[in-house]
């Protein structure tokens, strides 16, 4: 008879010892489509790698940002591997809290991954995570629609003429809003899309002295044009609604426009999943004063925490999932429309890319190209970011802001008390941080 033993390890893992015993790392990531698919090819990794075995933290995107945080910073050690954004890279990195990805292998082929991406994620001169897919924003729209409507959606839009568009086609008796915008709060939810709202009014978060400038005609104007959309032309219950909200609800026929991440193009383009793929128009961000900071630059990557206790299958696992073996992996398995996008040459050169995903892949790859974090607005700020602004305080006050932003949504107060409130709450953090010492 053979005998097996187990052994707890650190986090409560269980593993049995036999012939030989596996390696086990847990994934903290957000619940995605593209994330979703990797977790359904991980037996593909634990193929390549049989002395490895994969556990799974899937939840939504406010959820894994407090989770991974707050074990991070504990040092509490729970996950191996963390999905973190461009945001949290360098600063984390600067905390030490990151393990780098150095000596990386000539058929990684790092050169091959976009510059502006590559930069994001880097902290003096060293990449911290590697990009599991980056995006931009843009506008997506039902070509049927508008073309029933006598419509021509312009290359270029501006949120006046989003505006009319989604007064002209906002259909309730046929379950089809004008346009679905993201209103679940979050500094990465509701804020990354109010954000670039805010910019191309004129606004920004600071002025070169740090102080906050939430107050502004453009905030103002920015929300005043946002709550309206929302109000008249969108869906019910929108403080719900996050990226996969709503990308959903456009999927499903039920809006007429839609603005966000380029990286939704796969899923809405999947006919498989998407009612409207073969009846989608995509457009640049829309615009009011200026064109600074009207799309983002963002990236989903994945790191290694210093606190995992095994780090090297932690490394073995990034590396894979975020290859051009990976991404011919997925093409090949899943359909190129739900490969990874954003973060490599090559898949742009790919020809079974560029078919399937022809009718946005050079546009999504312009508006990461020429999305200028150190320009967010057409006025001076000291802080680089289009949709967050990259100091360790963001997240905080990010995330409050956006709150109040769901709360003028909610018709709970106003727009000028939302404001108020904000600009109140970001003072006050900035001042406990210490921005205004010598004032």
């Amino acid at each position: 008879m053979r005998f097996t033993t187990l052994f707890v390890l650190a986090g409560g893992l269980i593993i049995a010892t036999g012939a030989a015993a596996k390696t086990q790392i847990t994934i903290a990531t957000v619940n995605n489509p593209q994330m979703t698919v990797m977790k359904k090819l991980t037996p593909e990794f634990e193929k390549k790698y049989p002395n490895i075995e994969v556990n799974w933290a899937v939840m939504p995107e406010n959820k894994l940002r407090r989770k991974v945080t707050v074990d991070i910073s504990t040092q509490a050690g729970s996950y191996d591997v963390v999905t973190l954004s461009n945001l949290e890279t360098p600063l984390w990195a600067e905390n030490g809290w990151l393990k780098p990805f150095e000596n990386l292998s000539d058929s990684y082929d790092k050169s091959d991954l976009l510059k502006p991406v590559r930069q994001s994620l880097s902290h003096d001169g060293k990449l911290y995570s590697l990009p599991f897919y980056a995006e931009s924003s843009f506008t997506y729209y039902r070509k049927d629609l508008f073309k029933k409507a006598g419509l021509k959606m312009p290359q270029h839009p501006s949120w006046e003429q989003i505006t009319k568009f989604a007064k002209k086609l906002n259909d309730p008796a046929n379950d089809v809003n004008g346009i679905c915008l993201r209103g679940k709060a979050g500094w990465g939810l509701n804020m990354a899309v109010f954000n670039t709202m805010v910019n191309t009014y004129g606004g920004r978060w600071f002025n070169n002295q740090w102080q906050p400038q939430l107050t502004s005609d453009a905030w103002h104007n920015a929300l005043n044009k946002y709550l309206k959309l929302m109000n008249k032309y969108g869906p019910n219950g929108a403080t719900s609604n996050g990226f996969v909200e709503t990308e959903n609800l456009f999927a499903n026929g039920r809006c007429a426009m839609w603005v966000d991440a380029t990286s939704g193009a796969g899923y809405i383009s999947d006919s498989s999943k998407s009612k409207v793929a073969d009846k989608v128009g995509f457009a640049w961000s829309p615009v009011a004063e200026t064109k600074h900071g009207s799309h983002w630059l963002y990236a989903w990557s994945l790191a290694i925490p210093k606190t995992s206790r095994r780090q090297d299958a932690a490394r073995k696992f990034i590396e894979w999932a975020t290859s051009k073996s990976y991404i011919q992996l997925v093409g090949q398995k899943k359909g190129w429309v739900n490969v990874p996008p954003g973060t490599r040459y090559s898949t742009y050169k790919n020809p079974n890319y560029k078919e399937a995903a022809g009718a946005y892949a050079q546009l999504a790859k312009k508006s990461i190209n020429q999305s200028n974090p150190t320009q967010p607005t057409s006025k001076p700020v000291p802080y680089t970011g289009v949709q967050f602004v990259a100091i360790p305080e963001f997240e905080a006050i990010g995330r409050q802001v956006g709150q109040n932003v769901a709360a003028a949504l909610a018709g709970q107060i106003s727009a000028d008390k939302a404001l108020q409130k904000s600009q109140k709450h970001v003072k006050g953090v900035m001042k406990q941080s210490g921005y205004y010492k010598n004032k």
